[in-house]
């Protein structure tokens, strides 16, 4: 029952300070590690260690499905170079750089452990990059190239990490034994991943229940990543090929809007309870990790910790801005909103900033096993337990507190394609239906024949600067339907209705108003 007490205490915990980050205009994910480290640090609070597996299932796999489905294949296809960069090269040039500073300052480290530490804190994390992108404007290819990144650069870094640890354990591992297998494992994931999609899309074009689509969405989803972790396969690259299958998949299209509507809306709440609760509990992860290092040597340790954030923030940013400057000098074209061009040095120095590392971070470190076969101490665990922390809460505070004011700074501004593309396909959309009851002099196909062709002019109108859901006739629609409301509600406090009839009305009001463009 204390357990419980204390989810239901860091919820409310994680709600509030959720709210007061959103009236600071800063990030929530910040807020929330620094208010998970105060937890920590107060003598009443539990001491809760992450077990490795279950975080990694509980916290990314849906927070990484959810990413990975609303993420645009074509925006992929044009940033596959930038995307490919920081995904698996950044990743790369980090990980030795970390290591290098890490054999420097510990000697006694092996290479296999300080290339360990370097893959445990390489990676940015898709969960805090979501969750800081959704409170930051940024430009839209920005945003499309750290989301692409974001959903598969912790499989480059848990292979590294993988190959690192089992060359720790083991002294006769070889590449020429490992490359094979990695190919397979990446082949295998994604191959896993697309079919599973396709057998899961065809379940679920059965059901027209929300409730009902809702829990087999989730079970799909912890059992996808379970399955794959099961057989030796990567969950991360498994999830992702699964997400972005079913997004595009045909059985979409088939979703009743009754299940597809409260279905989004629950994903969006879970997503931010599971983001909200992981960010408290790596905050909370510094009680244990500092009862473990003791006081002995602590400041030592903390000089470590400190310098392989430094590292890691410095060789992301001379990556990114290497590589900004070499296809500055080679592409004269500068990048337009339908595809990549020359870079820009603003569009650079953001894209190095947003880094944040999270719970994918933490949950490698507490992976680490806890003793050699010859049954030593692991080496140096407690010590990269603490780095791995340091570099965590540094890079959500530090970066996540200061990404919005760097973007002011620079003034990154940038056309955002996605409105031109609603106009577009609205009014081609619009067109074709249209098309569908061309012919039907009805009353109400002449009724809607005009909230159509309306709705197209404005759609079709490139000065048009109304809002996207600003459509003709929504403000008239509200009215009306607020006037109705307060009506209905009337008729049920006078006895003329009852709470059933209330409620079906409400429904329909309801619907009315999200198509009116209400605030959901």
């Amino acid at each position: 029952m204390e357990i419980f007490e204390w989810i239901v205490g860091l919820m409310l915990a994680a709600a509030l300070l959720s709210m007061l980050a959103r009236r600071l205009s800063v990030p929530y994910p910040s807020l929330l590690a620094l208010g998970g480290a105060a937890i920590a640090l107060w003598p009443e609070s539990p001491s809760w260690a992450l077990d490795p597996r279950l975080a990694l299932t509980l916290f990314v796999a849906p927070v990484l499905l959810d990413a990975a489905f609303d993420f645009s294949l074509r925006e992929l296809q044009r940033n596959w170079i930038s995307v490919t960069g920081l995904a698996v090269v950044a990743v790369i040039i980090t990980t030795a750089a970390v290591a290098v500073v890490a054999r420097w300052l510990v000697p006694g480290m092996s290479w296999p452990v300080a290339i360990a530490l370097g893959a445990i804190v390489a990676p940015p994390d898709a969960a805090a990059a979501s969750a800081v992108m959704q409170q930051i404007k940024l430009p839209h290819r920005i945003r499309a190239i750290l989301e692409g990144e974001s959903l598969v650069n912790d499989a480059s870094a848990l292979l590294i990490y993988r190959l690192a640890v089992g060359a720790a354990l083991t002294s006769d591992l070889s590449i020429a034994a490992v490359v094979p297998t990695a190919i397979a494992v990446i082949v295998g994931s994604i191959a896993v991943g697309i079919l599973l999609a396709l057998v899961v899309g065809r379940l679920l074009r059965l059901v027209h229940d929300a409730p009902t689509a809702i829990i087999l969405q989730f079970v799909g989803t912890f059992g996808v990543w379970i399955l794959a972790d099961n057989v030796g396969l990567s969950g991360i690259l498994t999830i992702v090929a699964f997400a972005i299958t079913a997004a595009r998949s045909s059985s979409r299209l088939l979703t009743p809007p009754g299940v597809r509507i409260p279905t989004n809306a629950v994903w969006a709440a879970v997503v931010f309870m599971l983001n909200a609760l992981a960010f408290v509990l790596i905050g909370m992860q510094l009680r244990p990790i500092l009862g473990r290092l003791g006081t002995d040597g602590l400041a030592g340790s903390l000089m470590v910790a400190l310098a392989v954030l430094a590292t890691a923030i410095v060789a992301r940013f001379a990556w990114v801005m290497s590589y900004n400057i070499f296809f500055r000098a080679v592409l004269p074209v500068p990048t337009t909103e339908n595809g990549p061009g020359r870079p820009t040095i603003a569009g650079g120095i953001v894209t190095s900033w947003a880094g944040m590392r999270g719970i994918v971070t933490l949950a490698a470190a507490f992976a680490l096993p806890n003793t050699l076969p010859d049954g030593t101490p692991f080496p140096y665990r407690d010590l990269i337990l603490l780095c791995a922390f340091s570099v965590v809460l540094g890079t959500l505070v530090v970066q996540g507190l200061t990404l919005r004011p760097l973007i002011a700074a620079l003034r990154l501004k940038a056309p955002d394609p996605v409105e031109r593309e609603v106009r577009q396909g609205r009014a081609e959309a619009l067109r074709a239906g249209l098309a569908a009851i061309d012919g039907d002099t009805s009353t109400e196909a002449k009724i809607l024949r005009k909230e159509f062709e309306a709705t197209i002019a404005i759609s079709a109108d490139p000065s048009s600067d109304a809002a996207l859901d600003q459509l003709p006739g929504n403000d008239i629609r509200r009215r009306a339907l607020a006037a109705a409301r307060r009506r209905a509600n009337e008729l049920r406090l006078d006895g003329t209705i009852g709470d059933e009839a209330f409620r079906a009305l409400e429904s329909e009001f309801d619907w009315g108003e999200l198509s009116a463009g209400a605030d959901a």
